[in-house]
């Protein structure tokens, strides 16, 4: 599987590229800030991007997608419940982080179970709110049979993201890692913010993990 992360925004936001070796077609899931190191890539690497994937619509992974839209049109992937804060980014939180991003009208939504079809690569979407409403994570398997998931601020490393924010619900969440407790210990974990980590690796070290 060929994916690099990215530190982005004020936050420093994870964001991640994923790619096929072969057609060199490439996804991004969560600009959160300016994409210039991304643009480098990839016209270093003869890569092309064709989609965007948002997690969620919180102003720190969505700050940065407008640089994209040259690329991808409007094959760019959201929650459906979250599809509101992409069409208008709160301003409370662009305040607090001090950046200006206006909202999409152009864009496509996804619920629960959407395979999302892409050269090399098929994306199980899951519904996990209580970060946001419209959370999602996103199922990643390549054409080899490997898996990761990308978790957004659903799921941190031995942490899991805040529910005091616009859309955030601590019942909706706590719902949503019994659903990631399903899924098997040796699948890799890659968060919104902070180091990778595994399901497993939170099974037993999560304080928040469900028991």
């Amino acid at each position: 599987m060929e994916y690099k992360r990215f530190p982005l925004g004020a936050l420093w936001t994870n964001g991640y590229l994923f790619w096929d070796d072969e057609t060199r077609d490439a996804f991004f899931i969560d600009p959160g800030g300016k994409t210039k190191d991304v643009t480098k890539f990839l016209s270093a690497h003869d890569l092309n991007l064709k989609m965007v994937l948002l997690t969620h619509g919180h102003i720190d992974h969505i700050a940065g997608v407008h640089e994209f839209v040259p690329f991808v049109g409007d094959n760019i992937y959201i929650g459906k419940n979250d599809a509101a804060m992409l069409k208008n980014p709160s301003h409370q939180l662009q305040a607090l982080l001090g950046v200006n991003c206006n909202g999409l009208d152009e864009f496509k939504t996804v619920e629960e179970g959407r395979v999302i079809e892409f050269p090399g690569y098929k994306i199980k979407v899951m519904e996990t709110p209580g970060h946001t409403e419209g959370s999602v994570c996103y199922l990643i398997e390549d054409k080899n049979g490997h898996k990761i998931l990308v978790s957004g601020d659903t799921l941190f490393a031995q942490s899991v993201g805040r529910t005091d924010l616009e859309g955030g619900d601590s019942l909706k969440l706590e719902n949503s890692l019994r659903r990631l407790a399903e899924l098997s210990d040796g699948l890799h974990v890659l968060p919104g913010h902070g180091p990778d980590t595994s399901i497993g690796e939170e099974r037993e070290l999560n304080p928040y993990w469900p028991r």
